[in-house]
């Protein structure tokens, strides 16, 4: 795909982003015509493509996922390219908006300095924001910093197993409906119906300080006897 084979709008929106690793997808993709999950990994370093990807379309950039066979495995695996300009995202470009020191500092204390999934107080530095619905489904409009209810708080790890889980979900790559993913796990944790449209139920469990590491070890041992994990360990202990 050479350069003037890419829609004038969709070029207009790539000429602005300045990311590095958006801007390596957009490069790759002009260059190629698409852009696959090998690509982005072998040749350009990223462990996580979709997470490259994501970043795309962030900045309102319509990209379709399609399956290719690798060149190395001959398996399918994802490709990238870009998609119809109808679906062009307004008001995106830039990415994800910045907040405001003030609308943080409202959300911890809304939500006592706690995250979302695993109740665990924590300091402030350590809690990120997060859309309940994700950016790319429910867009911009969704999300007001006058709306407290619209947002999380989560630490980096559980960021991570959200943006994960949230890729992989059957709503996330078919029909992208909001209300599937306000009855998600991961958007209200505290009242759910699924996890990524899966009938799943699940409780995050963190053991701090001293006392609890001791308390947790003992635990591990217990399972390890057994030749179980902690996870089914507490299954079974929860049947008796």
């Amino acid at each position: 795909m050479a350069r003037n084979e890419v829609s004038p709008e969709i070029l207009r929106l790539c000429e602005k982003v300045t990311a590095r690793r958006a801007r390596t997808v957009i490069d790759h993709i002009i260059e190629f015509g698409h852009v696959t999950s090998e690509e982005l990994a072998t040749i350009h370093g990223y462990d996580h493509p979709p997470r490259a990807v994501r970043d795309v379309r962030e900045h309102g950039i319509p990209i379709e996922t399609f399956r290719v066979n690798s060149t190395d495995t001959g398996r399918p695996i994802a490709a990238y390219r870009f998609g119809d300009p109808s679906q062009i995202k307004r008001g995106r470009i830039g990415g994800r908006k910045t907040f405001s020191k003030k609308f943080k500092e409202q959300l911890v204390e809304r939500y006592e300095s706690r995250d979302a999934f695993t109740g665990e107080r924590l300091e402030s530095r350590y809690l990120q924001i997060d859309h309940r619905v994700p950016y790319e489904i429910a867009g911009e409009g969704s999300h007001e910093e006058t709306d407290l209810d619209e947002y999380m708080l989560i630490d980096s790890s559980g960021q991570r197993a959200k943006s994960w889980s949230c890729e992989h979900c059957e709503n996330w790559l078919g029909e992208r409906k909001e209300s599937i993913c306000r009855s998600c796990f991961w958007a209200y944790p505290e009242k759910y119906e699924h996890v990524a449209c899966q009938p799943t139920r699940r409780v995050d469990i963190e053991w701090r300080g001293e006392k609890e590491l001791s308390e947790f070890e003992r635990l591990r041992n217990r399972a390890r006897r057994k030749n179980m994990t902690v996870a089914d360990f507490l299954k079974r202990i929860s049947k008796t």
